[in-house]
């Protein structure tokens, strides 16, 4: 049903399909668009996976990490559409053997809106004495 393949150097059209998956999580606003920053995005993770569905992009996940000890897996989504189909398990699955594959073995994500039950299933557990925490530039 998906293909799923890592991608380095996006195309304008990644780039666009991709922007619609940050826009359909509410992570980005239109106005907030920058095709550069998307580019930098993929091309500066560790990996950057993307799920397509007849070639259209319909679910992605990333790893940002140093390369030798640590990383950490984010941007995960897939459309709504396609949800409840594995898609976003087997995102999460192959970033995980990839980073593992690369030696990186401490593997660390922060699990938004009430989705830590899916990812407790695929392994990861809550930090305890841990708090996820944010500096925005205002």
């Amino acid at each position: 049903m998906c293909d799923y393949s890592f991608i380095k150097k996006p195309t304008a059209d990644e780039i666009s399909q991709i922007t619609d998956l940050y826009r359909s999580e509410n992570w980005w606003k239109q106005e907030g668009d920058n095709p550069e920053m998307v580019r930098q995005i993929a091309e500066g993770s560790h990996c950057f996976l993307v799920a397509r569905h007849e070639g259209y992009i319909i679910g992605m996940g990333r790893a940002v990490s140093d390369g030798a000890s640590d990383a950490y897996i984010q941007d995960v989504t897939v459309m709504d559409s396609f949800r409840g189909k594995g898609i976003g398990t087997r995102i999460v699955k192959v970033l995980v053997d990839r980073l593992e594959k690369d030696g990186i073995n401490w593997i660390g994500l922060i699990a938004e809106r009430g989705s830590h039950p899916f990812y407790e299933s695929l392994g990861f557990s809550v930090m305890e004495n841990s708090t996820p925490m944010l500096r925005l530039k205002v």
